[in-house]
């Protein structure tokens, strides 16, 4: 700035008729300098223009929190339109999904938004909100609730979060027989080769990114080097390493994993009709003191043992345990209501591992108000954490596989039956409480103001923007 104004000097003392008329000469100055000096102030003004445009969303954030005029910041969401063979042309091509010994087709699940067929209605003792629902449509589930979150963005500059919607599970499940694990594979490596293309990558490399699976995360974790496993090797991807998954069971081991529950039956339109729910099932006559619903597991590892010795000990029970053998067909283990029905005539439901840790039981015996037995620390304690209560003892029982084999044959039934009667009544007042948010409920679900219920996927989202959130914050520290 000095420069032009020292040119402009002397181009006016060289300038010999000025010298005449001094008057003029000051008023020619006067506006040579306000001219300058308007230059300069609107310079900073597009500085400060460019600069507010090209914040990052957590600077927005961090700006406009303070004026707490927008409900959404801190919990907006982005979601990616993929290409339609990441998600759309799986669900059109759901033939290749359903397997010979499926009962009913996966098609038929995909009906009513990923929830199945209607159960429940006229004639029922069920409400509307009942459904046939299978336990791998949560990635349909979940796109579905996504759509009609209410803090989307278009803006990603916005979001706290980005969601992915690869229907990871469904996709697996087509190509589940294939000894070709390239084509096992293909998919989630073209999957983050698409994501390494798009300019959401850039500002955090993935680590902003979500994605949630309808199967358990060891169907993603098959070694590199391993061309005979199981699954394909999605997890394992350098990319992925930075996503974070949500999963109906995640890998004790994994830092970027985090379990939500397995879809129930039920999904509710609205807080009053859980509440309903809630007080029919707080009334319902248990006459059965302990059941088991499942099937018979080879006897190869631990998790095998411990399915068979419960199977004994039930059925060596005194008439207290009913045993639901999923392994025969006239027993309609796959009749939702047969098996609803079962769990809310019994004060426990005993949830043995199986093919996993897991098991979606015990998220159908939860919503039935009976309380869950476990024999493995990872089949809940150590997966859905931002579901259920740290304090176990409130909701559950836990009977460890050295007490089950030591104990004899009835050890079980033993335990329970020790159980004061005050604290049976408190754990299962405990459980009818967990219902809310382990359920999804429907899309269009009536969320009036002020309502503080919130469902599996609002404890979900909820989860995943506090944990990105916290990513972010290490990474302005060390940068």
């Amino acid at each position: 700035m000095k420069n032009k104004n020292n040119d402009s000097s002397v181009l006016i003392e060289n300038h010999k008729p000025w010298k005449k008329k001094p008057t003029t000469l000051l008023l020619f100055l006067s506006l040579l300098t306000i001219s300058l000096l308007l230059l300069r102030l609107s310079q900073d003004k597009i500085i400060l223009i460019t600069t507010t445009t090209t914040t990052t969303g957590t600077d927005h954030q961090r700006r406009q929190k303070t004026s707490g005029d927008d409900t959404c910041l801190g919990r907006y969401i982005y979601i990616h339109t993929l290409p339609s063979r990441f998600n759309l042309e799986i669900l059109k091509d759901c033939k290749s999904i359903t397997r010979p010994k499926d009962k009913i087709s996966m098609c038929k699940y995909l009906d009513n938004s990923g929830f199945g067929p209607l159960i429940g209605g006229e004639g029922s003792d069920y409400s509307p909100s009942w459904y046939a629902t299978n336990q791998f449509m949560l990635e349909v589930i979940f796109h579905e609730k996504m759509k009609r979150y209410e803090c989307l963005t278009r803006n990603s500059s916005l979001a706290s979060a980005i969601y992915v919607p690869y229907y990871a599970g469904l996709d697996f499940r087509r190509h589940l027989r294939r000894r070709n694990v390239a084509a096992r594979d293909a998919a989630g490596k073209e999957l983050v080769k698409w994501l390494k293309k798009q300019p959401q990558w850039k500002d955090m490399s993935g680590r902003d990114h979500f994605l949630v699976t309808g199967r358990i995360s060891r169907d993603f974790r098959r070694n590199f080097d391993n061309k005979s496993a199981w699954g394909t090797n999605f997890m394992l991807l350098p990319e992925s390493l930075n996503l974070t998954f949500l999963t109906i069971e995640r890998s004790l081991t994994s830092h970027n994993e985090f379990a939500i529950p397995y879809p129930t039956y039920f999904h509710p339109t609205s807080t009053s009709e859980i509440l309903r729910w809630q007080d029919k099932i707080r009334l319902t006559n248990r006459t059965i003191l302990f059941t088991f619903a499942g099937a018979q597991r080879p006897i190869r590892n631990q998790n095998g043992l411990v399915r068979t010795q419960v199977i004994k000990q039930c059925k060596s029970s005194s008439n207290a345990c009913r045993f639901l053998d999923c392994d025969v067909k006239a027993n309609s283990c796959d009749d939702p209501i047969s098996l609803m029905k079962l769990f809310e005539s019994s004060v426990f439901c005993l949830q043995p591992p199986g093919d996993s840790l897991t098991r979606r039981s015990v998220f159908d015996s939860i919503l039935a108000g009976c309380i869950p037995v476990f024999f493995n620390q990872g089949s809940a304690y150590k997966q859905y954490t931002w579901h259920i209560p740290k304090n176990s003892r409130e909701y559950s029982v836990y009977i460890p596989v050295k007490e089950l084999r030591a104990g004899g044959k009835n050890k079980i039934e033993e335990i329970l039956r020790g159980i004061p009667n005050e604290r049976v009544v408190g754990m299962r007042e405990n459980v009818i409480r967990l219902i809310p948010k382990i359920v999804y409920s429907k899309p269009n679900r009536n969320k009036p103001d002020g309502e503080i219920l919130e469902d599996a996927f609002d404890v979900a989202v909820k989860g995943v923007v506090k944990g990105i959130e916290g990513i972010r914050r290490k990474e302005f520290k060390t940068e």
